[in-house]
Formats: C-alpha cells, structure tokens, sequence
C-alpha cells in the first residue's frame, strides 16, 4: 500500500524531519516533554551560516566607538541569536496541515463536531418550539418502543441458544468416530448453525416487527452466529490437534499421522501475546528428532500464547460466557486483560451510546425523513421521467450531510463507546477495534480499518479457510466480499423491508473500483483517492437510501 501524506505517524520528540521543523504539541502528552519543550527547540535551531572576514569586515583602529560597538554586537547576536528587544524568531518550519507535518493531534476537531451537533440540536429544539410548542417532534418514537417487550426476552433465549456450542465441542472432542471433528463433526456444527441462524433470521419476519428491534435483533444474530461459528471451528481444530497429540504417546507405527502441525490463522489479538523463543531454543529445535519437533509443536498449538490456558480445559460454562461478553468474533484460548475496570469510564461509555442514539433520532427526524416523505409525494405527483429524475438527484444532495452526519455517530456509537463499554466491563484490554479509516486510499484498505472485529473474522473464517482449500487470493477474496455483501443486504432489507439488491450490487462493485485505483499512475496519487473514497462513501450512503425508500 502506497504511504499517504494523510497518514501522520506520531510527533517526534525532536520535531525535526529531514531537517524542516515540525509543529510541536502546545501541551504535550507527556510531561517530559512539556518540561524540556525549551531545551527541543534550543538545540534544534537551524545553524546560521558563518561569514567569512570578506562578508564582515572589521572595523579599522580609527572607527568611532559606535560602529565598534556595532560590529561586536554583530558578531555576539551571531553567536549567541539573543536579544535584549523581544524578537520573532523565524526558522524553516512546516504548517500542522502540511502533507510534510507529522503532527497528529487533532483532539481540537472532535471536539468542534461535538460542538456542531449540540448547535444543530439546540437550534431544531428552538425551532420545534416555535411551531409546535414542544422541544422535540420525535415521530418515529413509537418505532423504538415498539415490540420491546418481546424483543428483550427473545434476544435473552438467543443469547442463552448458543451454549449448544459447548457440549457439542466436548462430544467432537470425546468421539473417536464419526462424530470426530475432522469426520462427521465439522457437517454436524455447519448443519446446526444453519439452522440457528434461519430460526432467528425469520422470527422477526415472521412476527412483523419495527424495522429499529428487527434491525438490533438481526444484528445481534448476526454478531453472534459469527462468534459460535468461531468459536465451534477453532475448538473443533485444537481437538483434532489434541488427538493427534495424544497418538504420539502411543507407539509409533506405520498408520500414525507424522505430517506437520497445521497452525489455525492467528488474530493480531494472539500475535501481540504470542511467545517469541531465543537464539538458544531455536538453535535446540535444530537438534531434535522430528516425532519430538512435532509433539512439542502440537502441545503449544494448543496452548494460549501467553501459556495460561490449554485446551481443552477452556471448555466451561464460564468461559464461554466470558466470550459472549468481550467484544470480539474471533475466539482464543486467552485475551489481554486489564487489572481493574474504572467505573467512571463505563459510565461516560453507557452515557454516549444513549447520547449518540438521541443525536441520531434527532437528525433523521429533522433532515432525512421530511426529506424523504416531501420527495415521495412529489415523484407521484409527476409522470415525466426527467422530472422524476430531476427530484431524485435533488433528494440524494439533501440526503449527503444528513447521512455524513449519521455515519459518523454511528461509527462512535458502536465501534467507540458500545465496543469500549464491554471493554471495560470484561477488562478487554484490546481496544483497537478501529484504525485510521478515515485516511483510507480504497474500499480494501477502508474494509481493514473501519471495522476490526469483522474483518479479523473475515480474514480467519473466510478468507484464510478458501486459501487452504488451494482457492486463489482473488477467488477467496471475492467469496469474502460477496459474504460481507449478502450480510449488508439483509440489514437493508430488514430496515425498508425491501430486497432490491442496490446494497449487495453496490458493495460488490467495490473490488473493480479496488483495481482501477490501484494501477500504477494512479495509487500514488493519495490525495486523489482519500477524496474519491469520501465522495462515493457519502454519496453512496445517501443513494442507498433514497433508493430502497423511493424506487
């Protein structure tokens, strides 16, 4: 991937970079830093040229005091740079937006779309009281009421359904026939999670719920059909491991299986943890027999990387539990933990999601819906195609800021406080469930960092599982795309209970849009593509819309 001027890498403590001065933090993170900030830019100062006797003659012997006093003065400011009059002291430097700068610390801007969206709230609220007398004219209220007291206890027995995981992985595990993983047990957990996730897709259909509980419901299915799905897969493959294991310590004979070890795709989650052996225990591996090179590389397969935890003695009640609750879809023997939970932060964590849901009630009840309830009345008003067309095109550009706006609470809602207060209430200590999406030069790379959860499945279950049926990368990359688009579709459908395939389509074009701007001539223009991967992300989001809602 070619590096982009967006992507600032953290300040420096020296702010220098190929000699040019970077912006320096007014109040850095760390202290150190704030207390030496003088000293940085004493020693970092440009070198002032010397000049030569030619330049700067000395004065003669018979020059007044005056021009004496000058020319010393000179050569001490020279030196020295000081001045008893307060001076403006210009050096080579950049300017915090320059695609040269390193600086990253734009906390400020967060803060001013905060700022933003509590104007537009108080402005719609002063506005709703002066033509209707109430602060708020929230009509898609009854939406979110609608269907909860069903929803809770329903999503609760779900919840509670995908315990089948766990005796089902102690009976591949115990089963040395046909219900052994690698025979008979892999067909059983696919048939029984096809089932699952069918009975749970279909009852908010069948039931006509709310399209806001249909909408939660299916993606809390969704979100947990992938974590059993995890979770049966890789249990299923360290049990294979186990029992390859365990016939090493029979005698060795023709029928025993002597092949290497196949290690199950690690997350980054177990790389960060993953033991790193010295110069002195690779060089003994070099030296043993390959039965003993194999039993020691099946034993640490399953064993958690920071060596706490072997299979199978993770197949409790309370672990599994403990993994319902963190907030990840890809299953391990172990996760990072932190020490203590702080309470305060879950609390804010709690407030915010409530906070950005309002905030997003508030926008589409003041700029989406009248927008789109205006439109359909128009569009049936006219029967010329170009008038109709001419009113679409105008709906999609008042939709843009709208669902820009929407977008982005969304992506805070879920990925920044929903995701951060499970965090914290299980001690997850990884949090990077996000990375820089918003420099992204394509569709790939946003698809890598805009949701880290998902895509560290995708990348393991999907992705990794058609490369080891012998698939190409762009075969398994494209079967990992069309899955990812049959989800996104579903979600639209259950919201304008529509099936029209505009979201699947529209995903799916991603991958050529992928190449073309990855030719050469044109992946190093990263400017040009961050741009065009906005345009289309906002335009497309709005398309989306005012298609299933009006077409």
């Amino acid at each position: 991937m070619a590096s982009s001027p967006l992507k600032n890498s953290s300040s420096t403590a020296s702010g220098m970079s190929n000699g040019i001065h970077q912006p320096i933090p007014r109040k850095p993170a760390l202290s150190s830093l704030a207390h030496s900030r003088a000293d940085i830019i004493k020693s970092e100062e440009l070198p002032v040229p010397e000049r030569t006797p030619s330049q700067t003659p000395a004065p003669p012997e018979d020059a007044p005091p005056s021009v004496k006093a000058t020319s010393e003065a000179r050569k001490q400011l020279r030196a020295k740079r000081k001045r008893m009059f307060p001076t403006v002291d210009y050096q080579e430097r950049v300017s915090y937006f320059d695609p040269k700068s390193d600086y990253s610390n734009f906390r400020g801007f967060f803060v001013l779309f905060w700022v933003g969206l509590a104007i537009m709230v108080i402005t719609s609220m002063l506005r709703n009281y002066k033509e209707t007398g109430n602060l708020f004219n929230f009509k898609q209220w009854p939406l979110f009421t609608a269907n909860v007291w069903e929803l809770a206890p329903l999503d609760l027995l779900m919840c509670a359904s995908t315990g089948v995981n766990l005796p089902l992985n102690m009976l591949y595990t115990n089963s040395s026939g046909w219900l052994a993983w690698n025979k008979g047990g892999r067909i059983v957990q696919s048939i029984v999670q096809s089932i699952w996730l069918w009975v749970w897709i279909s009852y908010p259909f069948a039931r006509d719920w709310s399209w806001t509980a249909q909408v939660f419901f299916t993606l809390h299915t969704l979100a947990l059909f992938m974590k059993m799905h995890s979770y049966a897969f890789y249990c299923g493959h360290l049990s294979n491991t186990l029992k390859r294991l365990q016939q090493l310590d029979m005698p060795i004979g023709p029928q025993t299986p002597t092949t290497a070890a196949v290690h199950y795709p690690r997350t980054p989650i177990a790389e960060r943890m993953q033991f790193i052996p010295d110069d002195d225990e690779s060089s003994r591996h070099t030296n043993i027999s390959p039965i003993v090179q194999l039993r020691e590389d099946l034993a640490k397969e399953l064993t958690s990387p920071s060596g706490n935890v072997t299979y199978p003695s993770n197949l409790t009640v309370e672990n599994f539990f403990d993994y319902l609750l963190c907030p990840t879809l890809c299953y391990e023997l172990e996760y990072p933990r932190n020490r203590s939970r702080n309470y305060l932060e879950l609390f804010y964590k709690v407030l915010a999601v409530f906070g950005c849901i309002f905030l997003m009630t508030v926008t589409s009840e003041e700029f989406i819906i009248p927008v789109l309830d205006e439109s359909h009345i128009r569009l049936q008003e006219n029967e010329y195609l170009l008038d109709k067309s001419l009113i679409f095109a105008e709906t999609v550009s008042r939709l843009l800021f709208p669902f820009m706006v929407t977008f982005l609470l969304v992506f805070l809602v879920i990925f920044e406080y929903a995701l951060g207060a499970f965090a914290e209430i299980t001690c997850f200590a990884d949090r990077q469930f996000y990375s820089d999406w918003w420099n992204s030069l394509d569709w790939l790379e946003f698809s890598r960092e805009w949701n880290i959860p998902v895509h560290n499945f995708f990348r393991r279950h999907v992705y990794s599982a058609s490369r080891s049926a012998n698939l190409s990368r762009p075969v398994a990359m494209s079967i990992t795309f069309f899955i990812s688009a049959l989800a996104h579709e579903l979600v639209m459908g259950c919201i304008t209970r529509k099936f029209r395939g505009y979201g699947f389509v529209l995903l799916m074009l991603q991958m050529p849009f992928v190449m073309i701007q990855r030719l050469p001539g044109i992946r190093e223009r990263t400017l040009l593509n961050n741009v065009m991967f906005w345009i289309c992300m906002i335009m497309g989001l709005a398309l989306l819309c005012a298609l299933y809602v009006l077409v």
